[in-house]
């Protein structure tokens, strides 16, 4: 026979938008349960962020060692890299980032279920045996990597998600990545660097959720230099005796293990929406406010990875924060959310920050484009590769949105977004100070640039400064 509990809120998922919605009930009740199925430690702690920027950083550092003669630097042909080293470096931060994501959990342990979550009506859960009921649900279960069944039946650990990749204890020779969007690039590129033959395949024709296409194509140009990658091409899988074999229209080419990297999928199956008693797309998805993480016309709430919509820790976060505030709340409230972020940790770095020009009215915009080739700082240090291309509205002059593949997007990017949300012209940020030399000097050429093709005369000032035309200088 089945027990049956009572609560205020139930959680469920303890990822990183279950445990910031646990922070905002626990500040109105102590009257909540958090269920939980499968390891605790977030997706970016465990298999996400943090351990994919390990390897990165460990793969950025040893490839260093290509521009160490040009420096001056000598015998850098002596350098080897010892790969089951970098993994266990990599597992050992890892799990110190995950033990630090624990401590919530290790201080509510009577309130914390392990097992399968279901929903069998509006208000009421079942986890292993018990029946618990609650006036507020929160679901934030996360999600997990995109693998096609006929792909599963491949064994002896050649196929390889970002589940299992950071597990490795060593890395075979020959890898191939599917998917070239962010997960895919990063990982392509690292193991690259780390001195694996890596060779990606992507059935787009843009990299890295870039929607720009001269930005794709100068990230394209960089990357082919260090690995061999084919976009719009699909390809199938085929496992034989000591590997797996990639096939696609044009070609076939066995490799020893595949790094399958094509999306993430919600943790929704089985969950029980349809006893909601709302309705549901094609795809089994009810419909959710992002400004209030509801579930229309119930007492749910979904946030984070689970929503299918923005997967990025920043937006899962707030999503955890706005649903666990409104299921304390009398009357539910929307929010507005951040300016759209997305960061590719590649080199050149990938950024989408604002709008994304395929989502705006060519006709109302300006573009304004910086090369990096020659950019002062980026030559300086060996990274003056790349293009940056920032969008403003032409008859306000404001920065709507930008793309960029560069050297230190991640700084700049956020430079941008600030300037987005506080609805900035060009020309007010070009007032600000920009020091010499800095890569940033290479956001100021760009919008320049989108700055001149919407004034047509005006009085001088230091925001209107011309460029020297000079590399030093520029």
């Amino acid at each position: 026979m089945s027990n049956t509990t009572q609560t205020d809120v139930i959680i469920i998922g303890a990822g990183t938008a279950g445990l910031a919605a646990l922070k905002q009930v626990q500040k109105k009740t102590d009257a909540f349960l958090l269920i939980n199925e499968g390891e605790y430690g977030t997706t970016c702690a465990r298999v996400g962020c943090m351990p994919s920027k390990l390897l990165i950083e460990a793969a950025n550092a040893y490839h260093r060692r290509h521009t160490f003669a040009e420096f001056g630097i000598q015998n850098a042909e002596q350098l080897s890299i010892d790969i089951p080293a970098v993994l266990r470096r990599l597992r050992h931060i890892r799990d110190y980032f995950v033990s630090s994501t624990l401590k919530s959990i290790s201080q509510i342990e009577d309130k914390v279920i392990t097992g399968r979550a279901t929903l069998t009506g509006p208000n009421t859960v079942r986890v292993n045996d018990d029946v618990y009921t609650a006036k507020k649900i929160i679901i934030a279960t996360g999600s997990r990597p995109v693998l096609p069944p006929e792909w599963e039946q491949i064994g002896n650990n050649k196929i390889l998600t970002t589940n299992i990749l950071f597990e490795q204890t060593d890395l075979k020779p020959r890898i191939a990545v599917i998917g070239l969007g962010a997960i895919g690039i990063e990982m392509a590129q690292a193991l690259s660097r780390l001195g694996i033959e890596v060779t990606a395949f992507g059935a787009e024709s843009m990299l890295a959720g870039l929607t720009d296409k001269k930005v794709s194509e100068a990230l394209h140009e960089t990357l082919a230099k260090e690995f061999t990658l084919y976009t719009e091409t699909e390809a199938d899988l085929e496992e034989t005796e000591n590997g797996v074999k990639v096939i696609t229209q044009k070609s076939e080419l066995e490799v020893d293990q595949v790094l399958v990297a094509v999306g993430r999928r919600p943790n929704l199956d089985g969950m029980g929406l349809n006893k909601l008693d709302v309705s549901l797309d094609d795809k089994g998805m009810p419909d959710i406010n992002p400004n209030t993480t509801q579930i229309e016309g119930s007492a749910v709430f979904i946030a984070g990875d689970a929503t299918a919509d923005k997967m990025l820790l920043h937006e899962v976060a707030d999503e955890g924060r706005i649903a666990g505030h409104n299921v304390m709340s009398d009357h539910v409230e929307a929010y507005c959310r951040r300016i759209p972020l997305s960061i590719v940790f590649s080199e050149p770095g990938c950024a989408v920050v604002g709008t994304a020009l395929q989502q705006l009215d060519q006709q109302t915009i300006v573009i304004g484009e910086a090369s990096f080739t020659d950019q002062g700082r980026a030559r300086a240090a060996q990274r003056n590769q790349g293009v940056m291309r920032v969008y403003l509205d032409k008859s306000s002059g404001k920065i709507v949105g930008a793309e960029m593949a560069c050297p230190a997007a991640e700084h700049m990017a956020h430079s941008l977004a600030l300037a987005i949300s506080q609805e900035l012209t060009a020309t007010e940020v070009l007032s600000m100070p920009i020091y010499h030399p800095v890569l940033e000097e290479g956001m100021r050429t760009a919008l320049r640039d989108a700055n001149k093709k919407i004034q047509t005369s005006h009085s001088f000032d230091l925001s209107r400064c011309d460029a020297f035309q000079a590399e030093a200088l520029d």
